[in-house]
């Protein structure tokens, strides 16, 4: 089948449309003429797979990874790094046109990092003893399956891990639970890297010998995890701290492995500066910071403003909050834990006023804090999504119903070569004009 592609899917898919039908193509670009063969047909749409480029757009490169395709890391490879973020902007603008028909006053400019490879300081592999090949494959799933990717090194892993899958394959062949694996997670600082071996059944001490060796010869710390997140634990009583640096605010952030963190740190300190340089705190602002995290954002906004309040439903992260507070001596930053998506009502900060408010939800988006939030007399909102629907979603209700503005948004290159996007947006209350808010 031969057609042409329309524009691109929020997942990095080349849409086009046969007899009326929308056809998602892996592997094609918009403007592109193809030639492609159905892989899925379903009620809602088709799906299908690139098998030729008749007429290629001006931003198709070469694919940095020869699995490019097969592994489902990756789904943007064959496009242009500065072309795919373009393309994410725009997947962000037509989010919020489709969310109320709203438009930013200011588009910002996409925020990029030097390097687009080697980027990821957190992932998670998969593990599979494969008795007929008599090997364990380390590796990403396989695109559109559960399939693990038989690789030898990976581009987009930082340079510590990227070329570990084989070595870490050859380890788990050699032990007594080599079938008992699932995943190992990757965790990394600024200077150590930590490697937690899922484990379903109990190591023997000759496996925890070989873990150790293995860490010792690539300068890696394993841990394992025996169940739930709270059982995650080091080989070793001398595994470092993790930790990394905002050096533009002379912070230092702890965390334990299983504790989120952004994937690429090198973006990750270009977003705390762009936050605040929107936010804009003075020294008289009480700003509060919802979904804090282990005060990612808090502890720098702290710096430059009277007081900030983190809230965070892991107390976990909330403990470690405070500790980051305390080794950088910030002493204007309170951390409480809560259930954002529940009643809130009871919280003692809730009773409070604020100036400023930073939100930097999961996916889900805060649609459930909206509402509160615009009680407290907040003037200025800066919302971090990693999901631009429900960005949209949330920022129609703050336009539409609490009287704010859309002041300026844009997306930032957290996840290179993939379809998934990092965006911000600034909100700031209108004024009144005829006994009613005016609305972007």
């Amino acid at each position: 089948m031969i057609t042409v592609i329309e524009s691109m899917t929020a997942d990095g898919r080349g849409l086009a449309h046969i007899d009326d039908r929308p056809v998602w193509i892996h592997g094609a670009l918009p403007g592109e003429g193809v030639s492609f063969v159905y892989t899925r047909v379903s009620r809602k749409r088709d799906e299908g797979r690139a098998e030729q480029v008749l007429d290629a757009a001006a931003d198709r490169v070469i694919p940095h990874c020869e699995l490019f395709g097969i592994c489902g890391g990756c789904s943007l490879q064959h496009q242009d790094p500065t072309a795919q973020i373009l393309a994410k902007q725009q997947s962000l603008l037509d989010a919020f046109s489709r969310s109320g028909g709203l438009t930013p006053r200011e588009i910002l400019e996409p925020l990029k990092a030097d390097q687009p490879w080697g980027y990821r300081t957190k992932a998670r592999l998969g593990v599979k003893y494969v008795e007929k090949k008599g090997r364990v494959l380390v590796g990403f799933r396989e695109r559109g399956s559960g399939f693990i990717t038989e690789t030898q090194v990976c581009p987009v892993l930082d340079g510590r891990v990227a070329r570990l899958h084989g070595p870490l394959g050859e380890l788990i062949f050699g032990l007594s639970i080599r079938d008992r694996i699932p995943q190992i997670e990757i965790a990394m600082g600024d200077a150590a890297c930590v490697l937690i071996f899922r484990v379903l059944d109990a190591p023997s001490k000759s496996d925890i010998s070989s873990l150790e060796a293995f860490g010792v010869a690539h300068q890696v710390y394993p841990y394992l995890q025996t169940g739930g997140p709270d059982t995650v634990c080091s080989l070793s009583a001398n595994a470092p701290e993790l930790s990394y640096t905002l050096p533009d605010h002379d912070l230092r952030m702890r965390f334990q492995p299983g504790d989120f963190t952004q994937v690429n740190q090198d973006m990750n300190r270009l977003m705390v500066n762009r936050a605040i340089d929107l936010l804009a705190p003075g020294s008289g602002d009480r700003i509060l910071d919802l979904f804090c995290g282990l005060g990612n954002f808090t502890l720098p906004l702290a710096q430059r403003a009277l007081e900030v309040t983190g809230i965070e439903g892991d107390a976990g992260l909330v403990a470690r909050a405070r500790e980051n507070a305390r080794d950088n001596r910030i002493g204007n930053a309170r951390f409480y834990s809560a259930d954002l998506y529940g009643d809130l009502g009871q919280e003692s900060w809730m009773s409070e006023p604020f100036d400023l408010a930073l939100l930097d939800p999961p996916r889900s988006g805060a649609l459930e804090v909206l509402e509160r939030l615009a009680g407290l007399g907040v003037t200025r909102i800066l919302y971090i999504s990693c999901n631009p629907e429900t960005l949209a979603r949330d920022a129609a209700e703050l336009v539409n119903r609490h009287g704010y503005g859309l002041v300026s948004a844009g997306v930032m290159d957290m996840f290179p070569h993939t379809h998934h996007v990092e965006s911000v947006a600034l909100f700031e209350r209108q004024p009144l004009a005829d006994g009613g808010p005016v609305l972007s």
